[in-house]
């Protein structure tokens, strides 16, 4: 005759879970990254005194290998419903782009499309140019050199705005006058001064 082993049987990946297991194993996967373990444990009901425990028993694939297997379970069911796929995505950005053109939301209309376009790969292509050094490093001929290439790059939208040199020169000749003759008379009157003060 055999005995008959006491206690509980032995639990197994396809054991039920109890109610608690169950909303701990909601909690922990819905709230994924935002709950901590011990969170999740006392949010299913489990006293906060023994919480940390009770999340590290659940989630022991030893002890709890049928908690196991339904986090993973879960998991892989809300990857299904939410992960992000080339399709799901393109259909998204369709329907988002739909409901902003019937709300007249062109800006967003136009932003949900131009993503779509993204998405494609080959519809926008974003150009970026790193360059390494700067100015400092430049001899003073590169510089020159691509000061050059820069002009000749842009000329043809170049409006020379620079006035005529005749008619700044003059007026620099006129200004230099007036300041030379005011320094060199400072002390003494000219004639013309002379001749006003005297009448």
């Amino acid at each position: 005759m055999t005995k008959k082993k006491r206690g509980r049987p032995p639990v197994t990946a396809d054991s039920r879970l109890s109610r608690m297991q169950e909303l701990f194993v909601k909690e922990l996967v819905a709230k994924d990254g935002r709950i901590t373990m011990r969170e999740a444990a006392i949010n299913a009901g489990y006293p906060a005194s023994s919480a940390h425990t009770r999340a590290y028993e659940l989630t022991n694939p030893e002890i709890s290998p049928h908690v196991v297997a339904a986090i993973r379970s879960y998991r892989q069911e809300l990857d299904a419903k939410y992960g992000v796929t080339y399709h799901r995505h393109l259909k998204e950005l369709t329907t988002i782009r739909d409901e902003a053109l019937n709300n007249g939301a062109y800006s967003a209309a136009v932003q949900a499309e131009y993503r779509r376009g993204q998405a494609q790969g080959n519809i926008y292509v974003s150009k970026s140019e790193i360059r390494h050094g700067s100015i400092d490093s430049m001899s003073k001929d590169e510089v020159e050199k691509a000061l050059k290439e820069i002009k000749q790059q842009y000329a043809p939208v170049t409006i020379d705005i620079t006035p005529d040199k005749e008619d700044n020169t003059q007026n620099r000749k006129k200004a230099r006058i007036r300041l030379v003759s005011g320094t060199k008379t400072s002390g003494k009157k000219t004639k013309k001064e002379a001749s006003t003060n005297s009448s």
